[in-house]
């Protein structure tokens, strides 16, 4: 019988122990915050999205508000548009908005950052971003800095 109850024990330990597993798994990869029908959704060209994807955060001040719907290309204007997601209750974004993308840390996952205008009318389902902000490419900032460098070695 002393046997038999430790098996069990052992049994609902493992068990949990795979649960908790789950849930982090769900966690990290975004997927237990997939509430698809509610809020509304705005778009936002860039010249270069790094490697922000699907699902990431779109946050104002920190304060998650929305996730990235979707990342396609526009053929006629030769940018990546970005579909934002925003959830119900954040309805009071200023038609100026500015949408910018950053990375977490230094190699975090990437996210998009609203920062709010001073426009008295709001951004409604289906509008457009016009203020933006790529991300940054750490190879395009390391070459930059090499030449930079080299040439002021040139001018001495």
């Amino acid at each position: 019988m002393n046997n038999r109850t430790v098996e069990i024990g052992v049994g609902l330990f493992v068990a949990l122990g795979i649960a908790a597993l789950f849930m982090l798994a769900m966690q990290a990869s975004n997927l237990s915050t997939m509430s698809g029908g509610d809020g509304y959704i705005i778009t936002a060209g860039f010249e270069n999205v790094g490697g922000l994807k699907e699902r990431s955060a779109v946050t104002v001040s920190g304060v998650r508000v929305g996730r990235v719907e979707s990342i396609d290309y526009d053929h006629t204007s030769f940018e990546a548009v970005v579909s934002l997601r925003i959830d119900a209750q954040h309805d009071s974004f200023p038609v100026d908005t500015s949408a910018s993308i950053y990375t977490s840390g230094l190699l975090g996952e990437q996210y998009v950052a609203l920062e709010p205008g001073g426009a008295l009318e709001n951004l409604v389902a289906g509008d457009r971003l016009q203020l933006t902000q790529s991300a940054l490419v750490m190879e395009q900032v390391i070459g930059q800095f090499l030449y930079s460098t080299a040439a002021g070695k040139s001018e001495q």
